[in-house]
């Protein structure tokens, strides 16, 4: 590996880790990352954020230590040969970032991005670690992506996923290195939050958060919420967060005659506010990886109803009884039945709510971190050998 002597000797005091990741809007991949940052930043390691996008639409705040790099050639290609050239642009401007960055490791977040910087780092010597955020077996990247992903994946020093059953999946693709399994870590919820005020004038409030696409499962809650609602008058539904289906999802609650009851409120910075004065959570997804929107929610004390992804990442957070019920995905009816049971049962809410504080703990950034820590200490001293 050939870097330049500055590079060597400010390795000599912390390590230098850059994070690669499409964009840094507000998704959940962003939000894992911003906090990977803050937490290596923090304790003084020398950390940089490279986005594809520019900086431009930045949701998240990172630590003034984090150097931020918006190589601003994100752009949405409607051919194969408008893409090739996309990617001719993308490939020579990350590289030189990383070349610049001279990292000691490098840590990619998602399918795409992952295959990119893969290609950019060829030949640098610097060790590559790739992560997959979402289960990749249902969140299509295109068949040439998929390609390049099988191809490209064997150069990764590592992979990391979230869940034993998408391990399985990567170390079924050929010549993989090494697969490991990495939660995402939550953060404690602070104690000064304050209860945003009601977006409802019910009694009570569901709320589910996440963006408004077909995976996420929106209408499924919708159609389940409509099966409850005229027994519990007194209840809302409030959706936290944007995107295409937002006019559909409109369209079918008012087609159910609950238009009134089911409030899509955006985008919100602060989520724990309205989680907090919530009574239920409800996930819906058809698929996922490891849904942080979920986690948030249980750190919150919130009971939870969740369904029961082939991924296993939510079977991987909720203990089924102990702090959230699980249902079988696309299943509209058990979503229904689950979500009336707790609507109409008070103490059980608070029993299972107690429970699901305790996730705090066990997804600590602490936790979580070290197992970061140990994967990457250990691959940057494999490459210095």
């Amino acid at each position: 590996r050939c870097v330049p002597q500055s590079c060597i000797l400010a390795s000599a005091t912390s390590m230098r880790i850059t994070l690669v990741i499409s964009t840094f809007t507000a998704g959940g991949a962003e939000r894992v990352m911003t906090v990977m940052a803050n937490y290596w930043a923090e304790r003084g390691e020398d950390v940089t954020v490279i986005t594809i996008s520019s900086q431009s639409n930045d949701w998240y705040q990172l630590h003034p230590r984090v150097k931020r790099v918006g190589l601003d050639v994100l752009s949405q290609s409607a051919h194969l040969g408008q893409a090739v050239r996309a990617n001719v642009l993308r490939i020579p401007r990350l590289r030189s970032s990383l070349r610049q960055a001279c990292p000691d490791v490098v840590v990619s977040f998602l399918g795409t991005t992952n295959v990119l910087t893969l290609m950019a780092s060829w030949g640098l010597g610097i060790p590559v670690v790739v992560s997959e955020r979402n289960d990749p077996r249902e969140y299509s990247i295109g068949w040439v992506w998929s390609l390049l992903r099988s191809v490209f994946y064997r150069h990764a020093d590592a992979i990391v996923v979230q869940s034993s059953a998408i391990r399985d999946w990567v170390l079924g693709l050929r010549g993989i290195k090494a697969a490991y399994v990495i939660p995402n870590p939550v953060r404690p919820v602070r104690n000064k939050v304050e209860q945003a005020p009601r977006h409802h004038a019910s009694t009570h409030g569901i709320v589910a958060m996440g963006r408004l696409v077909e995976q996420k499962g929106f209408d499924i809650l919708v159609e389940a919420f409509s099966r409850c609602a005229a027994q519990h008058s007194d209840w809302s539904l409030i959706i936290l967060g944007e995107g295409p289906q937002r006019v559909r999802l409109q369209s079918v609650a008012t087609a159910l005659g609950i238009g009134d009851r089911v409030h899509l409120v955006g985008q919100v910075r602060e989520p724990e506010a309205i989680l907090k004065g919530a009574d239920l959570f409800v996930l819906s997804s058809r698929y996922e990886g490891f849904p942080n929107a979920l986690v948030e929610a249980m750190a919150c004390q919130l009971p939870v109803v969740s369904t029961d992804c082939s991924s296993g990442g939510p079977r991987d957070i909720i203990r089924d009884g102990v702090d959230g019920i699980l249902v079988p995905p696309k299943d509209v009816a058990a979503l229904a039945s689950a979500m009336g049971r707790l609507m109409a049962d008070q103490e059980e809410r608070q029993r299972l709510g107690k429970r699901a504080g305790e996730v705090v703990e066990r997804f600590s950034a602490n936790r979580v971190m070290k197992l970061w820590d140990d994967l990457l200490a250990g691959i940057a001293r494999l490459s210095s050998v």
